[in-house]
C-alpha cells in the first residue's frame, strides 16, 4: 500500500530541524541518483528516516518543488536493488510544487548498509564514511563472529597444505596478483585475515583443517554429511559419505559425488534434442557455499546434503540470521560468519556477500525448474530444497535463446516476473514495476488496465515454441468476437435475460469492468438493451429470437 503522510504531519516536519531522521533538499531541477543513494544508505545506518526533495533546506522552510526523478517507481526499484532494503517513495503535489519523500527503513541488526564498499553516515551538511569503531559496534550487534575467533591450541600443522594451495591458486586467479605465489602459507593466511597475532582463526580450521585436527580441537561438528536415497519414501540410504575436514579439501569431491547420479533430461528445440542435467552445478555449489558461510557453528549439528533422483535437500544448523526470512532473502544479507565469507570472496568462490541466493534463483528459473523452497525450515535449522524437474520445455527454449542474444541484461526481479507468468500466477506487487521494461523488450504483453491487467508472454514466445494457437488462447479472442459471444449468450437466455455475473462467466479471461465496457458498446450499437436496475438488472438482445424488438431502458438512463 502506498504511503500517504497526513497534511498535519507534513507541516510539522517543515518546522523541524534537520536531525537523525529528516533530510531536506531543494533539488528544484535535478538531483543525482548517486547522491540520493548515499543519503538513503546513511539514513538506514542511522536507524532510518526520510529524505525530502522539493523543500528549502534553510529555515523557514518552504515548498520549492522538484523536477527530479520523473519516474519514482524506477528510482525506488534501483534504490532497493542497490541497498537491499525496501525504500518507498511518496509523491505529493503541493500548491507550490511537487515534493518527493523517500521513506528509508533502518538497517538490519549487525548489517551496515554500504554503497560500492563504502558505509556512509551524515555529519552536518555532508556525508562521511563510518569509522572502523562504528562498523565494529554494528557487526557486534548479533554477537561475535565465531569464524573470526581464535581456535585454541591450533597450529599451522593442523591445516592441510593442499587445501591452502588451492585457496592460493584461486586467489591468484581472481585477483591477478602473481606475487601471491611467493608468499609463505603463514603470510598468505595473515593477508587473508585467517591468521592473526593471537593465533589461527576458526575460519582457517573450517576452510583448511585436517580431519584428525578438527576432532582433537573440538570442531568435530565442522563436517558435511552426504546421503543418497533412491526415493523419498526410502528410510535407509543407498550411499553415505562424511567429510570432516576443511571445505577446500572436499568441495569438488562432493559435487562429483552428486554428479554421478545427475540424470540428464531431454527437450526438443526445432529439429534437435538437447540434454540438460537435473541438478545445475552452479546452483548446487552456491547452495553449499551458503550453508558453509551462514550455518551456526556454535550448534553441534552437521550440514547434511541429501540427494534424491529429482531433488536435493541441504540442511544447515541454526535458523535464519536476524532479520532474514524466506520472503526477503533475495533483498537482505547478513553473513553469520563474516571471516569465512570474506575468504570465499577473495578467492572468487562467491562474487559478493548476498549474491549467491540471487544466482540460485536465476539459474533455477532459467532452466524452468521449481523455485528454491525454504518452507521446511525451522528455528534451529535452514532446510533448502532444490527440485530438478523441468516444468516447461517451451520456456526453457526461450531462455536458452535469450541467453545467446547480446545486450540483454536481466535482473533477478526480471527472472521472477517471467517465472510468475510461466507458472500462470499473479506477478508479485513488489516486482510489477519490471513489467514495462519486459514489454519494451518484446518479451511480454499486457491486456486491460488497472487491477484487472493481465500479463502474458508475447507472440514471439509462442511462435518460437511452436505454439501459436496457445498465444491466441492465452490472449483471448479479439474484441468483436468477444462481443458476439456475449450477444449469443443473451439470445440463448431470452427471456428473461442474463445478469452481469453470468455474462462474466462467458469471458472468464476478462475483468468485470472489461465485460461491462463490451456490453455498453453493444448497447450503443443498438444490439443489446438493459432491463431492470441494480442487482435485478438483466441484459437482453435488442431484437428477440423471433425478430421483435425487446423493450429496455433508454441509453441516457
Amino acid at each position: 500500500m502506498a504511503i500517504v503522510t497526513p497534511d498535519a504531519e507534513f507541516a510539522h516536519w517543515l518546522g523541524e530541524p534537520e536531525g537523525i531522521h529528516l533530510e531536506f533538499k531543494k533539488a528544484e531541477n535535478d538531483y543525482t541518483f548517486d547522491k540520493l543513494l548515499c543519503y538513503c544508505a546513511a539514513l538506514a545506518n542511522e536507524g532510518g528516516g526520510k529524505i525530502i526533495l522539493g523543500i528549502s533546506d534553510k529555515h523557514p522552510r518552504a515548498v520549492t518543488g522538484s523536477q527530479a526523478f520523473k519516474s519514482p517507481e524506477r528510482t525506488v526499484h534501483s534504490l532497493t536493488e542497490k541497498l537491499h532494503l525496501r525504500v518507498d517513495c511518496e509523491e505529493r503535489h503541493e500548491p507550490a510544487g511537487r515534493v518527493l519523500i523517500f521513506h528509508v527503513p533502518s538497517r538490519f541488526p549487525g548489517m551496515p548498509v554500504g554503497v560500492d564498499g563504502a558505509y556512509w553516515m551524515r555529519s552536518g551538511e555532508s556525508l562521511v564514511p563510518m569509522t572502523q569503531d562504528q562498523l565494529r559496534r554494528i557487526f557486534d550487534e548479533v554477537g561475535p563472529d565465531f569464524s573470526a575467533e581464535i581456535c585454541p591450541r591450533a597450529t599451522l600443522s593442523d591445516l592441510d597444505p593442499a587445501a591452502v594451495a588451492d585457496f592460493r591458486a584461486r586467489w591468484m586467479q581472481k585477483s591477478g596478483t602473481a606475487a601471491l605465489a611467493a608468499l609463505s602459507d603463514e603470510q598468505l593466511l595473515r593477508d587473508a585475515e585467517l591468521l592473526t597475532p593471537d593465533g589461527i582463526t576458526n575460519a582457517a580450521m573450517i576452510l583448511f583443517g585436517r580431519r584428525e585436527s578438527l576432532g582433537l580441537l573440538r570442531l568435530g561438528h565442522v563436517e558435511v554429511i552426504f546421503e543418497y536415497r533412491s526415493s523419498t519414501g526410502s528410510i535407509p540410504y543407498q550411499q553415505r559419505m562424511e567429510w570432516r575436514q576443511g571445505f577446500f579439501s572436499f568441495y569438488d569431491a562432493l559435487w562429483q559425488t552428486i554428479n554421478l547420479r545427475n540424470d540428464l533430461q531431454s527437450y526438443q528445440s526445432g529439429l534437435f534434442r538437447y540434454d540438460i542435467p537435473t541438478f545445475a552445478e552452479t546452483v548446487i555449489r552456491e547452495a553449499l557455499l551458503n550453508a558453509i558461510s551462514h550455518r551456526d557453528y556454535r550448534l553441534g549439528g552437521s550440514v547434511f546434503v541429501r540427494q534424491f533422483p529429482r531433488h536435493v535437500e541441504i540442511i544447515s544448523p541454526g535458523g535464519f540470521p536476524p532479520g532474514i526470512t524466506p520472503e526477503n532473502i533475495l533483498d537482505q544479507s547478513l553473513p553469520r560468519n563474516r571471516r569465512i565469507a570474506d575468504a570465499l570472496q577473495r578467492c572468487g568462490l562467491i562474487e559478493r556477500s548476498g549474491q549467491g541466493m540471487n544466482r540460485i534463483y536465476e539459474e533455477t528459473i532459467r532452466h524452468s525448474k521449481p523455485l528454491p523452497d525454504f518452507s521446511s525450515s525451522a528455528a534451529h535449522e535452514v532446510r533448502l530444497t532444490l527440485r530438478g524437474q523441468i516444468q516447461n520445455p517451451a520456456f526453457l527454449r526461450l531462455m536458452e535463446k535469450l541467453s545467446a542474444e547480446e545486450g540483454l541484461d536481466f535482473t533477478t526481479s526480471d527472472f521472477l516476473v517471467l517465472d510468475a507468468i510461466q507458472r500462470d500466477v499473479p506477478v508479485p506487487a513488489g516486482i510489477r514495476d519490471r513489467i514495462p521494461r519486459l514489454v519494451e523488450m518484446g518479451l511480454v504483453e499486457t491486456i486491460g488496465r488497472g487491477r484487472g491487467t493481465k500479463v502474458l508472454f508475447s507472440r514471439r514466445f509462442y511462435s518460437e515454441a511452436g505454439q501459436p494457437g496457445a498465444y491466441t488462447r492465452k490472449r483471448g479472442l479479439d474484441h468483436e468476437t468477444n462481443k458476439t459471444l456475449l450477444l449469443q449468450h443473451m439470445i440463448s437466455r431470452h427471456p428473461p435475460g442474463a445478469p452481469l455475473a453470468e455474462l462474466c462467466q462467458v469471458l472468464p479471461g476478462l475483468a468485470r469492468r472489461a465485460v461491462q465496457r463490451l456490453l455498453h458498446e453493444l448497447r450503443r450499437e443498438n444490439r443489446a438493451i438493459l432491463e431492470g436496475s441494480r442487482r435485478g438488472s438483466r441484459w437482453l438482445p435488442a431484437t428477440s429470437p423471433s425478430g421483435t424488438k425487446s423493450p429496455g431502458r433508454p441509453e441516457g438512463e
